[in-house]
């Protein structure tokens, strides 16, 4: 493995020649839509050239088995066992699946927290108005000093009547890492149900879903794991296998075979791309080529040099302390008091620059994310052209 200083850019130059990003774009938003290296993007236009060509022998030979393959790769980089799994399109799907299927009656309760992302609160409270059921929100501090304070805030809101808490990893409004793993020991001594959002966390923190004793995890896997987009995946602890189906209902395996297990419901669902999903270990081995450890430490370097920058722009600070491992591979810092609805748009109309401002809690925020194709003279110009329309004003 090549040593790589993690401030010296000329030592990541090869690494970014493996992107193929427009070149009218300096793309700051891996955390929305990842983008996937060539090495990836390759073995998926494999599958789909395969399949175009030949799509009986894909289907019905060698899909099924490849997706075994592809899962049995993925539960080992997550830290669970193959039958814990399911692919699912994304953290958003995989959200759904476990509302439609959770056991919930007439005044049970949901608990969530008001940095959720706002497509989870939707599900859930669609999910209750059917049982009769109520969601609960746990308000969060304004700012993060210890776990211990977030933590508190959501037992506070626990009761008699709570079924299950929902949590995120990583904040998508937000960006905080928060301390789920505490956090379900809390949940767990109390026999509370627990599932976290983990859309982000992948590949972005070190995971291992089976120490965290959680009884769901959905995330996806084309954000900071570089997979294809349109790919994700659903674990269930195994407590929580009996009752667990999948949103649509296909024949699960191809016949004359017939399911048994809850995670073989989920494998075949008709003539849909699986190409994404059997292009997963590509990426997997992609980045452990690099060096996880390397890459988080690259990319939370440069997301540290970008909030840096934001707050001497900006004279804002962020919801929590870098140091104290609130955040890794984004930056997430308020903008000045106004209207900053247009701030997005101008960012990519005038400079070319894919950056999210979100509007949470009455606040407008820059997110930055960062990963192996980006380089700190991008950062420079992203902050350059902030200063630019912040002088402006909203």
């Amino acid at each position: 493995m090549k040593h790589r200083r993690v401030d010296h850019c000329a030592d990541w130059e090869d690494l970014r020649g493996m992107w193929d990003i427009r070149p009218d774009t300096l793309y700051l938003n891996h955390g929305s839509f990842g983008v996937s290296p060539r090495p990836v993007r390759e073995v998926r236009r494999r599958w789909l050239d395969d399949c175009d060509r030949q799509p009986m022998d894909v289907y019905c030979r060698q899909v099924e088995g490849q997706l075994r393959v592809a899962r049995e790769r993925l539960a080992h980089f997550v830290g669970t066992a193959p039958g814990n799994l399911a692919f699912v399109d994304n953290a958003t799907y995989g959200m759904n699946v476990v509302a439609e299927s959770f056991p919930l009656a007439r005044g049970d309760e949901v608990v969530l927290t008001d940095h959720e992302y706002g497509a989870v609160d939707r599900i859930w409270r669609r999910r209750v108005a059917r049982s009769d059921a109520a969601v609960v929100v746990a308000n969060m501090p304004r700012r993060f000093e210890t776990p211990d304070e977030l933590i508190d805030a959501v037992l506070r809101r626990i009761t008699n009547r709570t079924r299950l808490v929902v949590i995120s990893h990583i904040t998508s409004p937000t960006a905080l890492i928060w301390p789920v793993a505490e956090l379900a020991v809390r949940l767990r001594e109390r026999n509370f149900a627990i599932c976290v959002d983990g859309p982000h966390a992948p590949a972005q923190v070190a995971l291992d879903i089976d120490d965290l004793d959680c009884d769901f995890y959905v995330a996806s896997c084309h954000k900071w794991l570089c997979a294809p987009l349109g790919t994700g995946f659903l674990y269930a602890h195994p407590r929580q296998h009996g009752y667990m189906q999948p949103l649509i209902k296909s024949w699960g395996l191809l016949p004359p075979a017939m399911p048994s297990r809850w995670d073989e419901e989920f494998l075949w669902q008709g003539t849909r791309d699986y190409s994404g999903f059997l292009a997963i270990p590509a990426a997997i081995d992609f980045l452990e080529e690099v060096g996880l450890e390397a890459f988080r430490q690259r990319a939370y370097w440069l997301a540290g040099v970008a909030e840096q920058g934001l707050i001497e722009i900006t004279g804002q600070r962020p919801l929590g302390d870098r140091a104290a491992g609130w955040y890794g591979t984004m930056a997430h810092v308020p903008l000045p008091a106004g209207d900053w609805s247009r701030l997005q748009r101008e960012l990519w109309e005038r400079f070319g620059i894919e950056v999210p401002v979100i509007h949470f809690q009455d606040r407008w925020y820059v997110r930055v994310s960062c990963h192996l194709h980006t380089d700190r003279e991008e950062i420079e110009r992203f902050l350059a052209a902030l200063r630019q329309l912040l002088r402006s004003g909203p």
